[in-house]
């Protein structure tokens, strides 16, 4: 088997049988609404390959992957890209590039800096920051795209951590947070104000949830009644723990880091120590993030997405999916809330939209009520191509904009 992050749906499959070369039929051991949904990111993996394979976690393939899509891989340098080239027995249309090459540019600045001398032709993943869209808009021979996504930037917290484990803690930081001015000074007011894990255009978005308000004044009241007083050097504590912990996230993401060192100061105002600790990516999103080694992050997640675009959150906030307990699932924020295991349980058991609709509509409002993350904005992506790159096309449910890029091609 794969080491899996979940196994959450396939392991109530009971059978599996492919009755022709071009059919896979599964069964099921009891409903599970979310299966259609996510066997659409599920892929044949090659028999060829792997067949006679004693560990699957160790294969060359691993590092050298063989697939059916539009493009076929080539190599991958540690570091700095990884090429592909078109498969000419692809069953879909095109692809019309004969290849692709993905740059490994982890510093944001460098990356559009090279967009601008023409060195990168599409932006990718992380897109345009904000602080340089301006910039961007007087560049010729480019073309911009300003795409909403259903992304949200959240601070997630280690509730395992003891400054995190009570809820007037978490309001308060949440109250502390000058969420408006984070967006407005800091990403140029683009993106829209966040409260769920679920964007406006899904269909069990909760549109009723309450709004964030700023208030540090209510944020330090919050912390007094809980016992957390102001110590030495003005930062709360209590039962000889100190308000204080670390945020990290990805290095070299220079806007991140103003919203960090903006968040910092914020909430040294109600008595709150936030130091800053940010690493490579390899490093914050590997056993730090997923075996709960952190205090908090700063990180975006589509997790709707994640979902196939199915409201589940059971391997995200289900106690059973904590992967530094149980070694499968993400809720690496190791919140635990009977009433939601029971929701999100009942939610995939049941097929009916209309019926679950109500059922995710209180998940959502126990997770605003709860706080294990604090949701601060939808993302909008600012993406650039260069102008003669054709039928580049925006897709708020997925997570990179390459999702069509067998139909790219170059004008001439």
């Amino acid at each position: 088997k794969f080491n899996a992050a979940s196994r959450a749906g396939y392991d109530g499959i009971a059978s599996l049988e492919t009755p022709d070369p071009y059919t896979v039929k599964l069964t099921l051991s009891k409903p599970y609404a979310p299966m259609i949904a996510l066997w659409g990111d599920t892929y044949i993996v090659p028999k060829h390959v792997l067949g006679a394979a004693t560990d699957l976690n160790t294969n060359a393939f691993d590092t050298k992957p063989v697939g059916t899509g539009p493009f076929k891989f080539v190599e991958r340098q540690a570091g700095d890209h990884i090429s592909l080239e078109a498969n000419p027995r692809y069953h879909g249309v095109g692809p019309y590039l004969n290849r692709l090459i993905f740059k490994y540019i982890p510093d944001l600045t460098v990356m559009f800096t090279r967009f601008q001398t023409g060195d990168i032709d599409v932006t990718g993943l992380q897109g345009i920051t904000v602080d340089h869209y301006d910039e961007a808009k007087r560049l010729s021979g480019v073309k911009l795209y300003h795409d909403p996504t259903n992304f949200v930037e959240y601070i997630w917290f280690n509730l395992a951590r003891p400054q995190f484990q009570e809820k007037a803690v978490r309001e308060a930081l949440y109250l502390g947070m000058d969420k408006q001015n984070y967006v407005q000074r800091i990403y140029y007011g683009v993106p829209p104000s966040a409260e769920s894990y679920l964007a406006p255009s899904s269909w069990a978005f909760n549109p009723n949830l309450p709004k964030h308000g700023y208030n540090p004044e209510k944020a330090k009241a919050r912390l007094e009644e809980a016992g957390w007083k102001v110590g030495a050097g003005g930062i709360r504590e209590k039962n000889g723990v100190k308000l204080s912990f670390t945020n990290s996230t990805t290095a070299g993401n220079k806007v991140r880091e103003q919203a960090q060192a903006f968040l910092q100061q914020t909430w040294r105002a109600i008595g709150v120590d936030m130091q800053i600790k940010d690493m490579p990516a390899a490093v914050v999103w590997g056993d730090y993030f997923f075996k709960s080694q952190f205090d908090s992050v700063t990180v975006g997640w589509n997790i709707w997405g994640e979902a196939g675009g199915d409201p589940n959150v059971l391997s995200w906030f289900g106690s059973g999916y904590i992967p530094v307990k149980s070694g499968q699932g993400s809720n690496t924020t190791q919140y635990s809330n009977p009433k939601l295991d029971q929701l999100a349980e009942q939610g995939v058991s049941i097929v009916s939209q209309e019926k679950r609709k109500p059922i995710y509509q209180q998940i959502q409002a126990i997770l605003r009520e709860d706080l294990p993350v604090l949701p601060i904005f939808y993302y909008v992506n600012i993406e650039g191509t260069k102008g003669t790159l054709q039928n580049y096309q925006e897709n708020a449910n997925v997570v990179s904009d390459m999702w069509n890029a067998n139909t790219w091609w170059w004008a001439t």
